[in-house]
């Protein structure tokens, strides 16, 4: 399965509801192409949802990583959505954790781009803990 990409907006907030892998070749390639194409109006808040994303290997991480910081370099910003345990137990190895901010709900997620809102981080010590019990 490769990867499908849908596009929505949300108080101005761009959404990309990414669907399938996100891997070396077509797939990383789409997404990079889908995240440029949004920056070629100004700077971009985005929100990348990867709720059905099965599986994401090193290029692929590496092009959520460049794309994130060319948004950040056009004066934009990326968050992260509902992540699977694979991926934030990879994000937390690779010390990506750090650099990204991520949320398991679209509305706190959404929120986290107007500074007058309140919002509920993502706890990645707690997602941790718990999926050590399961």
């Amino acid at each position: 399965m490769g990867l499908e990409i849908s596009e929505r907006e949300r108080e101005g907030i761009r959404i990309l509801d990414l669907n399938g892998r996100i891997t070396a070749g077509e797939e990383a390639t789409n997404f990079r192409a889908a995240v440029q194409r949004l920056q070629g109006n100004g700077p971009v808040s985005l929100i990348l949802n990867l709720a059905d994303v099965e599986y994401i290997d090193s290029t692929g991480l590496g092009a959520i990583v460049i794309a994130a910081t060319s948004v950040r370099k056009g004066g934009g910003n990326v968050k992260l959505l509902n992540l699977n345990k694979r991926t934030v137990e990879l994000l937390v190895m690779t010390k990506l954790a750090t650099i990204f901010e991520i949320f398991s709900d679209e509305t706190d997620a959404v929120n986290s781009f107007f500074p007058d809102r309140k919002i509920q981080t993502f706890d990645i010590l707690n997602f941790v803990q718990q999926n050590k019990k399961d």
